[in-house]
Parts: structure tokens; sequence; C-alpha cells
């Protein structure tokens, strides 16, 4: 029978996202209500695989003092990092070749060293592989689903994902009156790696008139033919949505830099490649505005924060029950517990035959297909 849990650390990896801070304090808040202690790891596991940089401490306390007033806040006050996963940690050899290394066990050390009992591990896809491979070594591990690019399968929904979605439809709102001053195409770059699911959402809800998503490769031809359809009906402007991941019929995604060990892929560039297409298609001016890193900042919108909030009570909650090796998962009304195994490396796309995809076609959008 595992020993009585008296104290728990938190760990935040991957991109930061609207919400961290909101799962941060009711993890804090729910393990203190049943006497336990919250450490929390800085960056990660950097603050466990390389104390030296933490003069005041890679791993500190965290009391209800230290997490009050945070739940609006954007970020994360343990700091996050997405490089170094410690399952394939990069290191460079005195003949000056690159190798990767587990340094799990180092991670496993350092809890029992510290009498810490339990893990709290809030991240994407990343993340919660490494914390299923914790889970599997033994630590007592609970997961918290958390990525804009709301790419985890296994739950409805991830916090972030509902703020980003609500401020690039602000963003395209506002890109109409410009485009149609203008009379550009005005192509707008989003987030989400190799899902769709910003762009979808807030291409739908923001008007834009060609969504081009990575699930579904594109012809350029058919936004082309969008764009003239709604020149010769006086509409002389267009809004597309491009999400970063998407790429043309039978070529690649655009990369601004490539996977190494230890290290993912950085894509970045498909809405200059789209614009720059479209502008010699269909000799109109074509901008781009690429969101980025807008998309994980500022406060959690109510949804966002009420889901971060109901999956940090749900973790500790999970723990005092006895579960480990699971991640909290939305399953609306309710909050599930879903086995890591069935989260750890998985994606969950677009479904080409999503109600939102129809939705669109129906409302006449083109989706370069």
């Amino acid at each position: 029978m595992s020993s009585p849990i008296r104290r728990i650390a938190i760990c935040t990896g991957g991109g930061d996202a609207p919400g961290l801070n909101a799962v941060i304090r009711a993890v804090v808040i729910s393990a203190s209500n049943l006497g336990w202690e919250s450490y929390g790891i800085r960056e990660g596991y950097n603050g466990i695989l390389f104390p030296e940089r933490y003069p005041e401490g890679g791993v500190f306390k965290l009391t209800r003092d230290r997490v009050r007033g945070i739940a609006h806040l954007g970020g994360t006050i343990l700091g996050t990092t997405n490089k170094g996963n410690p399952l394939h940690f990069p290191i460079k050899l005195p003949d000056g070749t690159v190798r990767d290394i587990d340094r799990t066990d180092e991670i496993l050390e350092f809890f029992a060293k510290r009498e810490l009992d339990a893990l709290v591990s809030i991240g994407g896809d990343g993340s919660l592989t490494i914390a299923h491979a914790l889970a599997q070594k033994g630590l007592r591990v609970v997961g918290v689903p958390k990525t804009i690019d709301n790419d985890l399968d296994k739950t409805n929904t991830t916090f972030g994902f509902d703020t980003a979605v609500a401020f690039a439809t602000e963003c395209l709102d506002r890109l109409h009156s410009t485009a149609e001053s203008h009379q550009r195409v005005i192509v707008v770059e989003m987030m989400g790696r190799y899902a769709g699911w910003i762009t979808l959402h807030a291409g739908l809800s923001g008007g834009a008139h060609a969504i081009l998503l990575p699930e579904i490769p594109y012809n350029l031809e058919k936004v082309a033919a969008k764009i003239r359809q709604r020149d010769s009906l006086g509409r002389q402007y267009s809004l597309v949505a491009v999400a970063e991941g998407a790429k043309a019929l039978n070529g690649q995604r655009a990369l601004l830099e490539a996977s190494g060990i230890g290290q993912a892929e950085r894509l970045g560039g498909a809405g200059e490649q789209v614009a720059e297409a479209l502008q010699a298609l269909t000799g109109k001016d074509a901008r781009v505005v690429v969101l980025g890193h807008l998309l994980r900042g500022g406060s959690p919108t109510a949804f966002d924060r009420l889901a971060a909030l109901r999956f940090g009570a749900a973790a500790v909650r999970a723990l005092n029950e006895g579960h480990s090796g699971i991640m909290v998962a939305l399953a609306f009304p309710n909050v599930n517990y879903v086995p890591l195994a069935e989260v750890a490396g998985r994606m969950k796309g677009v479904p080409l035959d999503s109600d939102t995809i129809q939705t669109g076609r129906d409302l006449g959008i083109s989706f370069g297909d």
C-alpha cells in the first residue's frame, strides 16, 4: 500500500497558456485543505536538473499566500520551458557530437531525497509523455492537460484554447475594416502546430473567407477562385486564416528551424507563403498578420479559468483517492480520469467530418480543397 501523501510538487512544461496560474492556485489550496504541503518546480524540470541556475532555489514552497490573486493572471509563476526533455536530454560528447540521454532517474532521486510524495504535471503532449514515463518508474503522478492548441486526446477541450480563440477572433474582427478599406487580401497566421483547432474556430467566428488547416492540404487556386468570386460580387477584400502547420498539396510545411536532438521543429512562414502566392494568382495586394505568441498571453477567459480551477482541484482529488498515472480530463459536464498511457504520444486533430468544418462549408468558406 502506498505511503500517505504529505508533500506534492507541481511543474508546468511546454509553451505557456492562459490558465496555468489558476491550476497552480487550485492545486495548492486543495492540497492545503488536506494538510499537504505543495512545492513548485521552476521551468519544467530545470529546477531539479539545474539547481545552480536558481540561487533562490529551483524548487520552492508554495503557500496559500504565494498563490493569492493569481488565477486571473496569464503565464505561470513557476516558469516553463519547451526545451531539455529529460527523457531525451541532449549532451555534447568530448568529440563534439551530440546525443540524448534519459535523466528521469535524477528526478526520481530528487523526489526521494526531498520526501516529495507525488507530482502534478501540467502540460501538453510532451509534458504528459514525460509524466507517463515517471509514473511507469513508480512516481505518483497526475497530469493536467494544457495547450492552447487543443490537440490533446481524451479530453473535450484543454484550458488556454478558449482564450486563444477569443483573441484570434477579435483580431479577425479588427482586420475586416482595414482589409475592406484598402481592398486587400489579409492572411492571418495562427498557432496550433499540427492541429487546426484555433484557426478553424477563430476563422469561423471571425468571418474568414478561407481557412487553411493542417488536416486539409490546400490548393491555393481554389482559394484564389473564392477571392475572385467575392470581387465579382463587389466584395473587394478577403480574409484568409492560415494555421502555422498548414501545407499545400504535395508541399512541405513552412519551417523556421528543423528538428534536432532534444528539440522539436519550429513552424513559421506559412502565412507569408500563402500571401505571396495569392497575390500572384489574384493580382490583389496581399498582407500578412502573424498572431504568434499573442495567442499565448493575457488573462484567461472565464471558461478557461473555471476549467483550470476544476482541473487543479480534480488532480488533488485524484491523488487523495489513490490514483496515479492518470490525466484529469473534461467530459462535459464532469471531470474524468484517463490513463496517461492513452494520452502520451497521441495528437487530436480536427476530424474531417466534424460539424464545425461542415458548418464552414455550408457558409461557403473555402478550405482550399
